[in-house]
C-alpha cells in the first residue's frame, strides 16, 4: 500500500512527481485498511535533511503490507541548524512530545554528522538517549542507520565504535549469514549496500553482546543485524537508503573541502563505484581543481550530468526486499493491537519466535 499524505510536507509531492505511489488523506479515510504509524527521527545535518526523508520514504512506501503508512518525521535538540533547515522543521516536523502521545508502530533514526571523538560527548547525545529510552518500551521495533547504530551500541551494550584508519567508502557486496531469519527471506543471498564511515562496530563485539548478525561483507565488515529477539532493534552500518547519486554527490563536497583549503589531500573515488569512463571524466576534473586551487582560480562547475547516466544501483531492490520484511513483521505483531509493552501472548524477549526455530 501507499504512503499516506497525512501533511503538506514537500517531500510527498516530490515523491508523487517522480512516480510514487501517495494516497491523499481524503482517499485514505475511505479505505478501512489498518494503518501502519512510523516515526523517522531525522538527525542528518542541513544538506542531506530533505534528500534522507525522501530516502526513507521511499522505502516505506515501496512495501506491500496491507496497510496504510504515515510516516511522522521529527528531530532532536543538539544538532546545529541553519534558518533554511529550522523553518522546515518548525513547518513539517513533529515534536518528540506529539511522537510521545500519539504512539508509533515503528520508529527509523537516521545517521549524523559527528565533531567529537565520543558520541557521549555530542549535544545531541542526551536527546537522541531520551527516545531511545522511550522507543524500547513504546515501539514495536527500531531500526537505526549507521551513526544511529553506533550510538544505540554504545549506550544499551557499552561498545564504542573503533576509528578506522581510513574511510569505508562505496558500494560493498555482502553475504547473508542467517538464511532462516525473517528479516531476510526471499532477499539475494548476496548484494550491494554502500557504505560512508569513519567508524566501526566489529561482528565479533557485536556477536559477543547476544546481537544476530544477518549480513557483513568481507571488505566493509556488519552491515546489517538485529537484537537478539530479532526484531525490536534493527541495525544497519551501511546506507540502503541511498539513491545511485548520493555517493556522487559526497566525493563532489570533499572536492570542493579540498579546493577551498579544509583538507590537505584531494578525496579518493568511492570504492566499487565508479567505472572506467566516469573515471576518466574524473581525472581531468581533478587535475583542473589543482591547478585551480594552485593559481587562485575559480573551478569549473563538477560534471554530475556527464557522470549520472553511468551510475548504477545496485542494492534498491534489496534495500526494499529488507523494509518490507521489517514492516511486515511489525504489522504482524501490531495487527492484534498490541503495543508495546502490553504485548500479551507475544513473548517480548523473542517476538518472531526464533528461539522456536
Amino acid at each position: 500500500m501507499p504512503l499516506v499524505a497525512h501533511t503538506n510536507l514537500p517531500t510527498f509531492q516530490r515523491l508523487l512527481e517522480e512516480g510514487e505511489d501517495i494516497l491523499n488523506p481524503d482517499r485514505a479515510c475511505h479505505q478501512h485498511i489498518r494503518e501502519l504509524h512510523i516515526g523517522l527521527l531525522n538527525i542528518m545535518p542541513d544538506a542531506a535533511l530533505e534528500a534522507t526523508e525522501r530516502q526513507f520514504f521511499r522505502l516505506v512506501g515501496a512495501c506491500n503490507q496491507i496497510a496504510q503508512f504515515h510516516v511522522h518525521p521529527f528531530t532532536i535538540d543538539g544538532l546545529e541548524r541553519g534558518r533554511e533547515a529550522k523553518n522546515h522543521i518548525a513547518q513539517h516536523y513533529e515534536s518528540f512530545d506529539k511522537i510521545k502521545q500519539d504512539g508509533l508502530d515503528a520508529l527509523i533514526i537516521s545517521g549524523a554528522n559527528v565533531t567529537h571523538d565520543h558520541l557521549s560527548e555530542e549535544d545531541f547525545w542526551q536527546p537522541l538517549t531520551e527516545v531511545f529510552d522511550w522507543a524500547k518500551q513504546n515501539v514495536t521495533s527500531i531500526l537505526c542507520s549507521c551513526l544511529a547504530t553506533h550510538a544505540l551500541i554504545e549506550y544499551c551494550y557499552g561498545i564504542e565504535r573503533t576509528p578506522q584508519p581510513q574511510k569505508k567508502w562505496g558500494v560493498f557486496s555482502h553475504k547473508v549469514l542467517e538464511r532462516t531469519h525473517p528479516l531476510v527471506a526471499e532477499i539475494n543471498t548476496r548484494f550491494d549496500v554502500p557504505h560512508s564511515r569513519f567508524n566501526e562496530i566489529y561482528q565479533h563485539d557485536m556477536e559477543q553482546k547476544g546481537l544476530i548478525v544477518l549480513a557483513a561483507s568481507q571488505q566493509a565488515g556488519v552491515h546489517l543485524a538485529a537484537s537478539s529477539d530479532g526484531i525490536r532493534v534493527v541495525f544497519f552500518q551501511g546506507h540502503p537508503e541511498y539513491d545511485d547519486l548520493s555517493l556522487l554527490k559526497e566525493y563532489k563536497r570533499e572536492i570542493l573541502r579540498f579546493y577551498n583549503g579544509d583538507k590537505s589531500n584531494y578525496p579518493p573515488y568511492p570504492e566499487h563505484y565508479f567505472n572506467d569512463q566516469v573515471q576518466h571524466i574524473l581525472t581531468a576534473y581533478e587535475q583542473h581543481v589543482k591547478e585551480a586551487k594552485q593559481n587562485k582560480l575559480p573551478v569549473n562547475d563538477f560534471p554530475e550530468q556527464s557522470i549520472l547516466i553511468h551510475l548504477d544501483n545496485t542494492w534498491r531492490d534489496t534495500a526494499k526486499a529488507v523494509f518490507n520484511n521489517w514492516l511486515g513483521k511489525v504489522y504482524q505483531i501490531t495487527n492484534q493491537d498490541r503495543r508495546l509493552p502490553f504485548m500479551d501472548g507475544i513473548d517480548p524477549t523473542d517476538p518472531l519466535g526464533l528461539n522456536k526455530l
